[in-house]
């Protein structure tokens, strides 16, 4: 028998309706009720001791919960092995989607930075920094030895952490010698230096215009904070790192060899 249009469109809506709904019945109610919430499930895998692991979206944000082996609870939060292993972060480098930077990558090249390091440079690295942040400036210590062998460090002021941040953003960009202001800034770092009243937004619209251009764009590479960390590996993969780097990672980040460091300040960040 032939169905009309009319027969098969209904057809066709029955048959999506029930496979919608058994797909919607194959998840635990733990989480069928994020889903119902507007949260969308990217993917779901075998975790440790008979857990189900789940990751999750929403407006662009990801992240993992796991349900237990009855499927009656949902359990978010670190997951650590016996041996000591941080499985959530495991699980997370294996499962979840790795975003493509490559137009923000594109944006930043022309972003307003101070560089620092290596004339003629054998690797980049792009920091997000505000001028008042301790971790900004432990990178800052941290990256020395690498300028040093041949990195190029192009750091990118924004300015949020504290009332002086903007003035003291300002003042930088507008000297004659931004990297030997940015340098001056950090070498006297926790130092009590109130910038120069004169550096203000109203007094500086420009550069004010700037500042919150490079804060757009710190967001959109997902940093919720400084330092953030953008270069590109051997391959032209964008990459990012959120906050201040362990020692043992500064190697891979820069693809130069590992350097001494041996300030005692930095020694919580082996």
């Amino acid at each position: 028998m032939k169905l009309s249009l009319k027969q098969q469109a209904v057809a066709f809506s029955l048959v999506f309706g029930f496979a919608a709904s058994a797909l919607a019945a194959e998840y635990p109610k733990v989480i069928q009720t994020a889903v119902n919430q507007g949260v969308k499930v990217t993917k779901s895998f075998p975790a440790a001791s008979g857990m189900t692991g789940w990751v999750l979206s929403r407006e662009g944000q990801y992240s993992i919960v796991f349900t237990t082996p009855d499927n009656k609870t949902l359990v978010a939060g670190l997951m650590i092995g016996e041996s000591g292993a941080n499985l959530s972060q495991e699980y997370a480098e294996k499962y979840i989607p790795k975003p493509d930077f490559s137009a923000e990558f594109k944006e930043l090249e022309k972003s307003t930075m101070i560089v620092e390091g290596a004339k003629a440079p054998k690797s980049i690295l792009y920091a997000f920094f505000d001028p008042n942040c301790p971790f900004c400036h432990m990178t800052w210590k941290a990256l020395q030895p690498y300028e040093a062998v041949g990195l190029q460090v192009r750091w990118v002021p924004v300015a949020y952490l504290a009332p002086s941040s903007l003035p003291k953003a300002i003042e930088m960009l507008a000297s004659t010698n931004p990297t030997a202001a940015f340098r001056a800034n950090e070498q006297h770092f926790g130092k009590e230096k109130n910038p120069p009243a004169k550096f203000t937004a109203s007094a500086y619209p420009e550069i004010a215009k700037k500042l919150e251009k490079n804060a757009e764009l710190m967001r959109k590479f997902g940093f919720n904070g400084t330092p953030g960390i953008v270069w590109k590996d051997k391959s032209g993969k964008v990459l990012v790192k959120n906050g201040m780097p362990k020692l043992s990672e500064l190697p891979g980040m820069t693809g130069l060899p590992e350097q001494k460091i041996d300030d005692p300040e930095l020694a919580r960040f082996r």
